[in-house]
């Protein structure tokens, strides 16, 4: 199956960089390289992606996170580290044999579509089959059934100027999807979209991947975007990986105040699960009817954006979780819910007091930093 694995990566630019990793390792920091002409790009980065998941990369600008993209396949090479992709270590591959793994193994979709303006959409979408020597009614085959899974079944003979910009980059996916590569690399591939266009990528991306399962590495600084599309994120900051994990986990308990700082206006009703903040359950008796009523019950996977109409409901004061059997695990109360999602903020009973009809963006309460109190009109 399709692992990477980045181990103990450095990136290096300037004058004698093996040198650089030494102090490096030794404890010296970027500022002190920095007064010797040395740029530390990427410094001990190391992350296992499992076949099929969704790794996000996310941090500012300058934090490194694009030039450890590149590392990945062998765009650039690390001045120490090794990158290992079904078992197979790529930074110590000859010329050709890398260019054999990134025209067939490793696909990227990058930041500002990259397609050519002389080549119809249905061309563009088979540009790397072509590179790959995949012959003519073939790749066009391929091409024609990316573009139909990525929503652009008609435009086929259409030319990248007549589409718009969430459509460029549809097609932009779609030609790293034709290739059949087991890895996709996307750096900011949806940040020169606007947010609404944004948003149906992300949607796109998520639906195409329920039944793709592909191993992508995905780069932003937006994170939002990191915790809605990533099973796991790494957060970088100074070249250097400072945390590494679920976005609930990195939400929940934070490595340390950068990361808290960073975390700290993320709409946590849409990070946080019904498995993340339930109860266990201790038997098979739940206390969530009112009258005979069945109780309300959702999965573990639920969003807890989700639990708010239900909450709603008067006499409502538990959920009930259950696993995909339907068989008890949990359950999630009114007061632990609000708890959990005031970390930095006070929410009162009012936020949970929705109409029974309202959508979930209506019954969600607003995050605001910590200057401000959560508050709800009445």
């Amino acid at each position: 199956m399709s692992r990477l694995q980045a181990e103990h990566l450095y990136k290096v630019f300037g004058r004698r960089p093996d040198d650089a990793v030494r102090k490096l390792e030794g404890g010296a920091d970027r500022d002190e390289l920095r007064a010797e002409g040395t740029t530390a790009a990427v410094i001990d980065a190391s992350f296992t992606v499992e076949p099929g998941e969704i790794f996000v990369v996310m941090g500012l600008s300058g934090s490194g996170k694009s030039t450890l993209l590149r590392m990945l396949n062998g765009l650039l090479e690390p001045t120490a580290g090794r990158v290992l992709f079904d078992g197979e270590d790529i930074t110590h591959l000859s010329a050709r044999d890398l260019r054999e793994v990134r025209s067939k193994k490793i696909s990227m979709v990058f930041q500002h579509f990259a397609l050519f303006p002389h080549r119809s959409v249905l061309e563009n979408a088979a540009y790397g089959l072509e590179v790959q020597g995949v012959p003519k009614a073939e790749r066009l085959k391929r091409a024609t059934e990316a573009l139909e899974l990525c929503g652009l079944k008609g435009w086929e003979k259409s030319w990248p100027d007549e589409l718009s910009g969430g459509m460029q980059q549809r097609v932009g996916l779609a030609r790293a999807l034709a290739t059949d590569a087991d890895l996709l690399l996307m750096d900011e591939s949806f940040s020169a979209l606007d947010p609404l266009i944004r948003r149906d990528m992300q949607d796109q991306l998520l639906e195409l991947q329920k039944t793709l399962k592909k191993t992508i590495v995905f780069i932003t600084h937006d994170l939002n975007e990191a915790m809605r599309l990533g099973d796991q994120i790494a957060v970088m900051r100074d070249g250097r990986i400072v945390q590494t994990g679920t976005g609930e986990d990195i939400l929940v308990r934070p490595a340390n105040d950068y990361v808290r700082r960073f975390v700290e206006d993320v709409d946590r009703a849409r990070v946080l699960t019904a498995g993340s903040i339930m109860e266990k359950a201790a038997g098979d008796e739940l206390d969530t009817t009112k009258d005979g009523e069945e109780p309300a019950s959702v999965t573990a996977e639920t969003p807890v954006v989700d639990l708010f109409a239900s909450f709603a409901e008067d006499g409502v004061a538990e959920i009930a979780v259950t696993d995909e059997g339907g068989d008890l695990i949990g359950v999630v109360q009114r007061d632990s819910m609000l708890a959990a999602l005031s970390d930095e903020a006070q929410l009162d009973d009012s936020d949970v007091q929705a109409e029974t009809d309202a959508s979930p963006e209506d019954a969600v309460p607003a995050q605001r930093s910590d200057a401000e109190a959560v508050k709800t009109d009445a």
